[in-house]
């Protein structure tokens, strides 16, 4: 194995998923996987934990997608490189991870999945996206208005917690949830619980699983 390998963090919420990655990871001289996560919340703490070069993370997450787990990571590390692995090929989705400082994105569902080409590519800091992926049009100014503590409440609300349950997850007042529940409403022009939901899924903005 060569002295320096490329560390990787395995993010997924299968477990047979993580196993293939590995294996496939691990056949390579240069790589060696350094841990495992199974939603968005874990791979913040280890990936804070053991400063993987390369985080290989699945977008659909429990609790928090792969995007607003990205934006942590690398707000306490920016020197990550994350690797989005997703279902999702419309361009909203993959705007959201790259505006969330993923450097690479690629699509899950291919047989040909260049997983360990575009590992290597991003450790070096070359951004990777999949080319069956369109052209991403500018994003509409309603979605670009949230801020990071936005689209975390923004994933909890459309999991159907309440005020109060959305303070106590991100150590918040229930007070100042209202707060951001109000402001996303405002931003994204819409006036009622259920109408953000919709939009939200629609939209890309947040995940469902």
């Amino acid at each position: 194995m060569p002295d320096n390998p490329i560390t990787v963090l395995l993010v997924d919420d299968h477990a047979l998923v993580r196993v293939g990655f590995r294996r496939m990871l691990e056949d390579e001289p240069d790589i060696r996987v350094i841990g495992e996560a199974s939603d968005g919340a874990q791979a913040v703490l280890l990936a804070a934990e053991l400063a993987p070069q390369v985080v290989v993370m699945d977008f659909a997450l429990p609790s928090m997608n792969g995007a607003t787990a990205t934006h942590n990571i690398l707000k306490a590390n920016p020197k990550i490189a994350v690797l989005i692995l997703s279902m999702h090929s419309e361009p909203n989705y993959v705007r959201t991870c790259l505006e969330a400082g993923a450097r690479g994105y690629l699509l899950k569902n291919a047989m040909d999945l260049e997983l360990v080409d575009a590992v290597r590519k991003v450790a070096q800091g070359t951004q990777v996206l999949d080319p069956r992926l369109a052209p991403i049009p500018p994003a509409a100014s309603s979605s670009n208005n949230l801020t990071p503590r936005e689209m975390e409440v923004l994933q909890l609300i459309v999991h159907g917690k309440s005020n109060k349950e959305i303070a106590t997850v991100l150590g918040l007042s229930a007070n100042t949830v209202n707060v951001h529940r109000a402001n996303i409403m405002q931003a994204l022009e819409i006036h009622n619980t259920a109408d953000l939901v919709v939009h939200a899924i629609r939209s890309g903005l947040v995940s469902i699983s």
